[in-house]
């Protein structure tokens, strides 16, 4: 996989904060043409980088109003067995194979808390289970930070941002492909 460069962590960025960014206005934001912006991310699909896009939905207005963790201990001579059952379940959102106490740790989605105890009930055959109901959430899933390469933290370090609130390196970008600066005027 090609190192990721400062204008691919901002592409990325603005894609996990709206994956419905139109390939002008991430252009726009990195001074390159939509072309160049397309073919950066398809180089990251294709890298794995980015492996989807997806809308974020309320499960409450779905009607979804117990969200619960439940810890497995299972053997692990079980996963054969396991793995299929629990992928599916379709109010499953993610299962983790975890250390710890427990071995895995399930993400759930109920409307109702018997509808809980029943899938509960049928996961007991695969081991102990503890289980914990979300009262509240105070960060909700947010996008993977993006480490900047020493080159990148050099340059932010010693250069102020630019009159127009930009990445002075990025403007610089700009202005050697274009012949015109972005904060000109």
């Amino acid at each position: 996989m090609k190192k990721l460069d400062k204008i691919d962590r901002i592409i990325i960025d603005m894609l996990q904060k709206n994956a419905r960014a139109s390939l002008k206005e991430i252009a726009k934001e990195v001074f390159l043409s939509s072309p160049s912006v397309a073919a950066r991310i398809e180089r990251l699909e294709r890298e794995g980088v980015i492996t989807g896009y997806h809308a974020q939905i309320n499960p409450m207005v779905l009607n979804y109003r117990i969200k619960a963790f439940i810890c497995l201990e299972l053997d692990p001579t079980d996963k054969p067995v396991f793995y299929p059952f629990i992928k599916s379940v379709p109010n499953v959102v993610e299962c983790n194979c975890v250390t710890g106490d427990y071995s895995m740790l399930i993400e759930v989605f109920f409307e109702s808390t018997p509808q809980l105890d029943h899938f509960i009930n049928e996961l007991q055959q695969f081991g102990r289970t503890k289980t914990l109901i979300v009262f509240s959430t105070s960060v909700e899933q947010r996008a993977v930070p993006l480490s900047a390469d020493e080159d990148d933290e050099r340059i932010s370090e010693f250069a102020p941002l630019s009159q127009d609130g930009k990445d002075p390196a990025l403007n610089a970008l700009h202005t050697s492909k274009t012949g015109a600066s972005p904060i000109a005027g």
